[in-house]
């Protein structure tokens, strides 16, 4: 499964970390930036660019930073295919793969310590959607909006 990252300056450590941490479990992972950290840059640049990644590679997904991850998720959802939930509790993490099948997750580095990130993080990648009739159903809604 390949993974890949996108952040601006306000969640360049959080990626930093995740992508050690992640690398260390032998996890395949993509660096889509930001790469050095500027607090001139924008977020958008790379959290479109992790989100294009892994819309263009089935069974592959994703991880974005901000401050919020707010608006790091709003980016990666304009991308068709996407379905990324931000990161609040395991509870939320959970439900986001079992129910709405999420490939991306955002993570706000005002709200999420490393230590939190790596548990959110490893329970998204190895939680498996519930593929219940309805929640298929609700997907497949959300594919029709993305068409319109």
């Amino acid at each position: 499964m390949k993974i890949f990252l996108g952040t601006d300056h306000a969640g360049f450590a959080l990626k930093e970390h995740l992508k050690t941490f992640l690398l260390g479990k032998d996890y395949d992972v993509a660096d889509d930036g930001a790469h050095v950290l500027d607090k001139d840059d924008d977020y958008p640049d790379f959290c479109a660019l992790a989100a294009k990644h892994v819309a263009e590679n089935p069974g592959s997904f994703g991880f974005v930073f901000g401050k919020s991850g707010t608006g790091e998720l709003i980016v990666a959802n304009k991308v068709k295919g996407i379905r990324c939930a931000l990161a609040v509790n395991e509870e939320n993490v959970r439900l986001a793969r079992e129910h709405n099948d999420a490939n991306m997750l955002s993570f706000g580095s005002a709200f999420a310590t490393p230590e939190q990130m790596e548990r959110f993080a490893i329970l998204f990648l190895e939680t498996v959607f519930s593929g219940e009739e309805r929640h298929r159903r609700r997907i497949e809604k959300i594919r029709e909006i993305e068409e319109r």
